[in-house]
């Protein structure tokens, strides 16, 4: 099984992002494999966990028991930022990827007030 864990870097302050409410969510459905990629039909998501970053901006508890499938990261970004004064275009942030079920699924995301990236972790 997978251990699925995040953080949040406030890039505008070069400090962890503390309070940031992260959920994490599995895709039940039908997953159609084309020559183009993955397309989703007949799918729902359904809530797995859920958190917030803690004052090293980390949330490792989201899952530790991840079976193969997809899987959605969401942040609640837009709630952080007006928390601190500030204003975004990106009030939400979800991040859909794929699970082997059997690695460990760090999704680290770095944070300014209008824009954002992610990556693989180690």
């Amino acid at each position: 099984m997978s251990k699925i864990t995040t953080h949040v870097l406030d890039t505008v302050t070069g400090k962890p992002a503390v309070g940031v409410s992260v959920h994490l969510d599995r895709m039940l459905g039908g997953v159609v494999w084309s020559n183009e990629g993955a397309r989703h039909e007949d799918h729902q998501w359904i809530k797995m966990s859920s958190g917030i970053t803690d004052n090293d901006g980390r949330c490792g508890d989201l899952k530790t028991d991840a079976a193969q499938g997809f899987y959605r990261l969401t942040f609640q970004t837009g709630a952080y930022l007006n928390a601190m004064g500030r204003n975004t275009l990106y009030w939400e942030v979800s991040i859909t990827f794929e699970c082997d079920g059997s690695s460990h699924y760090h999704l680290p995301l770095l944070l300014s007030d209008n824009s954002y990236t992610t990556y693989r972790g180690s």
